[in-house]
């Protein structure tokens, strides 16, 4: 699913709704747009600390309020809910949002662009000429529609010249023009990112197609898409068709399976035989003593080439295309990935074949295995330094995700690989009599991980069961949860460890819990903030302070589920100073550095005395600074100092509590993939996806993989102005997704991990 964006000038939160809500005695059906104020919902979700578990949302078009739960309402951004708001009906649009593809092409479509138009049941060329609002309208949110010139065929089938209800909005040949909802056009210019499938292609159609040409073409009134990859000189034999994302169907066919529709003869019996599909791991020869490593893309025929063709991503920059070839696409990855080959000459990767047949081994739904996982007993360090590249680095390695895991793949991954300031939940007494859920945990999870640098999915299938009978929630074995969720349940509810946050407000009781939800006002000058920044200001805005340093911080960045993101972009603090969020605890003066005596809150936003959010005084510099006019209105509490803390001004140094960033787990399109820091210097940063790839279909199964990733201390040392106008898209290898997709940071004390 592609990322939400934010538009600057919108302070309107906008939902789809995804399931039906009663109301009184109709109900408001899925696909219905819901918004809410910016200003609403922050105060819905900040009340008493705590996340809303419904919003009261409006339903745009019905002008009625109702409460939803926030797990029925996904956010969109301004532009998708116009775009989607122009689609009459609700279901048709609940199944174009759920499509995905279109509408987010539709989001980056640009004028002047040509496309491909549904119209009176066929497809016409046309250039794009408008994308915008129709007239000056008192609705909430204008709905988007796109303006095109039929082309070719189509020229002379529309009903207008670019002008309606007496506005010109473009120009065009008379009675060429359309009006129509995004639904409606196929962008071709702009690319879908998915994988490939072969259904048949109705023959009828009188125009010239040769292969390798892009087409399109309705099925039972159902519009399809793909490339020609069989001709011959009036119509179009076979396509290879590029289906939505997440929309593969269960019966499409796979290259295995490809028939003539003359003689109903396989293609090529080459396919079944060598067990080589699209998505198998293969090897080329690719110098006399060298092998090229990759993965099947595409598999069929290229124009004046006889021999059956694969299209191969290569793990390295050994190839010599993007996918393209004679400046038809076939497939995508990245430049110089990319590479045509004879299927014959592709062999399985060795590194996967196991057993005496040398065939792949398949995860088998109903076990949940690839390779038998060996449980480790007793006590394994964590990883570090050339260990830790030498164990975790490469392809099968990490945790292996299967069936939706990968929020509890990434979780474990980040706080067990790397690090110990955990591993009191691995040999603590847990809560439970018999201690199962904690075994798993230990000896098929984490020692494994560190020993051995791979967890096979079945390890972690099997925690899912006994989490699922502890907890009594069916849906742990199949659907995704949240990491926080995760994280809770086994560190509460079934391991009884202690909690790793004591939070006070002032004059309220002692709050204790597991992790921290950022909550914050909007700011404008904060564009993009460092987790320093947020966390006083989170701090800040709810009163609280800690009661002690934990020795694990683990901090939830102010978003709303998977999608809504307050900020484009947050810079990772490697160190988190805690000092001044401490309570009951020595200070400096943020003047004059001596020992503080009242702390401001009225002061915090004030950057003339300091960059620090929180502020604290002497009793002198307390004096001089709140004679300001500006400052006279302010209300300085004294702070207590501890006893025994020398009070004389400048005889004690005060101690900065710092703790150190050790891992950040991020969510991209629903898929939870995370940073682990593996060493003290600053580019010993490694990458983990669970799901990085995949071999088979049906039944095959994800490949882990943990790849170094020292790119990312470029942009960690680089100054605020060049991240603040740094395009995420031109970041290197997977900077990115460290910078704007953070979803939770990992913060330890290694001198309190040492006491917990």
């Amino acid at each position: 699913m592609a990322q939400v964006g934010r538009e600057v000038d919108d302070f309107l939160m906008y939902f789809i709704l995804m399931e039906k809500i009663p109301v009184g005695t109709r109900a408001v059906e899925p696909g219905r747009l819901c918004c809410m104020s910016e200003e609403s919902y922050i105060q819905s979700v900040t009340a008493d600390q705590n996340p809303a578990h419904s919003l009261s949302v409006s339903v745009m078009e019905d002008n009625v309020h109702i409460d939803a739960d926030v797990n029925v309402l996904h956010p969109l951004s301004r532009k998708q809910a116009a775009l989607l708001v122009a689609i009459p009906s609700p279901r048709e649009r609940l199944c174009c949002f759920l499509d995905r593809g279109p509408l987010d092409q539709a989001v980056r479509a640009e004028v002047g662009q040509q496309v491909l138009v549904e119209h009176e049941q066929k497809l016409f060329p046309a250039l794009l000429h408008y994308v915008g609002s129709l007239l000056n309208t008192s609705t909430l949110l204008p709905p988007v529609y796109f303006g095109v010139e039929l082309e070719g065929e189509g020229e002379g089938r529309g009903d207008m010249d670019g002008s309606y209800k007496g506005v010109t909005f473009f120009k065009c040949k008379k009675n060429s023009g359309l009006l129509v909802p995004f639904n409606k056009v196929l962008f071709c210019g702009i690319p879908p990112l998915e994988e490939v499938g072969i259904p048949s292609l109705d023959t009828s159609s009188s125009n010239t197609v040769n292969s390798g040409d892009k087409a399109a073409f309705f099925v039972n009134s159902s519009l399809k898409r793909g490339l020609v990859i069989s001709s011959n000189q009036t119509a179009a034999r076979f396509v290879e068709v590029l289906p939505q994302e997440d929309n593969v169907s269960d019966n499409q066919t796979s290259a295995s399976d490809w028939k003539s529709p003359n003689n109903g003869e396989k293609v090529n019996e080459n396919f079944r035989d060598r067990n080589l599909e699209v998505n198998s791991l293969v090897q080329i020869q690719y110098k006399e003593q060298e092998l090229a490593f990759g993965i099947i893309r595409w598999l069929g025929y290229l124009p004046k080439m006889e021999d059956t063709m694969a299209g191969v991503e290569l793990e390295e920059d050994k190839g010599c295309t993007d996918g393209s070839w004679l400046s038809c696409r076939y497939f995508f990855c990245p430049p110089k990935r990319g590479i045509f080959v004879k299927l014959k000459v592709c062999q399985p990767d060795t590194r996967f074949l196991s057993g005496k047949d040398g065939q792949p081994k398949s995860l088998e739904v109903s076990t949940h295995r690839i390779y038998e996982s060996q449980s480790v007993q007793g006590k394994v360090p964590p990883l570090q330094e050339k260990a830790a590249v030498d164990v975790l680095e490469g392809d099968m390695r990490g945790i292996q995700g299967h069936c939706n895991s990968c929020y509890m793949d990434a979780a474990l991954f980040s706080l067990f690989s790397c690090s110990s300031v955990l591993d009191c939940l691995l040999f603590k007494p847990s809560s439970l009599p018999n201690g199962e859920i904690q075994q798993t945990l230990r000896e098929e999870i984490v020692n494994p991980l560190r020993k051995k640098g791979f967890v096979s999915a079945d390890s972690v299938m099997m925690l899912r069961h006994q989490l699922m009978q502890e907890s009594q929630c069916p849906s742990f074995t199949t659907s995704e949860k949240d990491p926080e969720e995760f994280l809770n349940l086994i560190m509460h509810r079934i391991l009884g460890a202690d909690p790793l946050l004591k939070l006070q407000s002032e004059g309220q009781r002692v709050q204790e819990c597991y992790c921290y939800q950022i909550f914050i006002e909007k700011r404008q000058e904060l564009t993009v903030p460092n987790v320093q920044q947020l966390l006083e200001q989170s701090f800040h805005h709810s009163n609280l302070k800690l009661t002690e340093v934990p020795s694990c911080f683990i901090i939830q960045m102010p978003r709303f589920g998977k999608d809504y993101k307050m900020f484009s972009k947050i810079v990772p603090s490697l160190q988190l100073d805690i000092t001044d969020l401490l309570y009951n605890s020595p200070r400096e003066c943020v003047v004059c550095g001596h020992l503080a005596t009242e702390e401001c809150a009225d002061c915090f936003k004030d950057v003339i005395l300091s960059d620090l959010g929180t502020k604290q005084y002497c009793t002198v510099c307390c004096t001089q600074v709140h004679t300001h006019h500006k400052r006279k209105d302010h209300k300085p509490v004294p702070l207590k100092v501890p006893e025994g803390f020398p009070k004389a001004q400048g005889l004690h140094k005060i101690h900065r509590e710092t703790l150190e960033l050790f891992a950040v787990l991020c969510i991209e399109t629903s898929h939870y993939v995370s940073f682990v820091k593996y060493g003290a210097e600053k580019d010993r940063w490694m990458f983990f996806d669970s799901m990085a790839d995949r071999y088979g279909s049906e039944n095959g199964y994800n490949i882990p993989r943990v790849s170094l990733c020292p790119e990312v201390a470029t942009y960690l040392s680089s100054p605020l102005e060049e991240l603040l106008n740094q395009n995420p898209r031109e970041m290197k290898g997977v900077a990115k997704r460290l910078f704007c997709d953070a979803y939770m940071y990992m913060y330890q004390s290694k001198r309190m991990a040492l006491y917990k």
